[in-house]
């Protein structure tokens, strides 16, 4: 049998859900003005954390879309993390998760929102790109390759790397927006568009690890129909010269 849960957490708890959600009874025996002020002292810390997280999408809406936003984010959402540092990741779950469709958020506000997630998570992501390889960059064609620890492969419907004040489109394009996003050695985080091939080169090497270069090419020639697998291979070793000499890629 449970046992029941202590008066005084039943005065937390209710105190709690009243700072995140006003619009409900405030527990008894509080007045509603002085809790207001924990409300606006905690919404405020979250709505500066979230703020700087998260940049672009704070500057694309409305001042009143985006502190509507953050409300519900604050009322709805319980968040799972002790740590300051978890509160965008919380965020970004909040918006997969829970967000009720029946608001009226761009198109791009999801992808948008986890396009500045990874920055942020790549910037304190574990691990280390790859050490310059010469034999890489004169012959990649010879060696075996593997994506970087600290380079993540993504595709977007929308081109969330160009969104800002001045381009905020209502609809997808055609083809979606593929890009390499990276820790380069100076701990920089950056990103590089990449067309469909490279994407999926990337995402060979980050299904398998490591392979030799032209295994990869070869496959992704077979996988486009091309019955000649060595007109793609010069093509193919500039982009993994690109790629190495940003450290998205090494070889061993």
């Amino acid at each position: 049998m449970l046992e029941p849960t202590p008066a005084f957490q039943q005065i937390q708890q209710a105190f709690a859900a009243y700072v995140r959600d006003p619009e409900q009874a405030p527990p008894p025996g509080f007045q509603p003005e002085r809790i207001a002020l924990y409300r606006e002292l905690f919404f405020n810390n979250v709505l500066s954390f979230i703020g700087g997280a998260f940049p672009v999408l704070r500057e694309v809406l409305p001042e009143a879309q985006w502190l509507a936003l953050l409300r519900d984010f604050f009322a709805r959402h319980r968040c799972a993390t002790p740590y300051f540092a978890g509160i965008p990741e919380e965020f970004l779950d909040y918006l997969q998760r829970e967000r009720a469709e029946a608001f009226d958020d761009p198109p791009f506000l999801l992808e948008l929102a986890h396009y500045e997630w990874v920055e942020l998570a790549l910037a304190v992501a574990m691990g280390e790109p790859p050490r310059d390889n010469p034999e890489l960059l004169a012959d990649p064609l010879e060696c075996r390759v593997f994506l970087s620890e600290t380079a993540w492969p993504l595709a977007y419907r929308f081109p969330v790397h160009r969104i800002g004040r001045d381009f905020q489109p209502t609809e997808a394009p055609p083809q979606p927006t593929c890009l390499a996003v990276y820790r380069d050695g100076a701990d920089q985080v950056r990103f590089m568009e990449l067309n469909p091939v490279s994407y999926r080169l990337l995402q060979i090497l980050e299904e398998a690890g490591e392979r030799p270069a032209r295994e990869c090419l070869r496959q992704i020639a077979e996988e486009l129909g091309y019955a000649d697998a060595e007109a793609i291979m010069s093509h193919g070793a500039e982009t993994l010269r690109a790629l190495a000499e940003r450290g998205v890629i090494g070889a061993v």
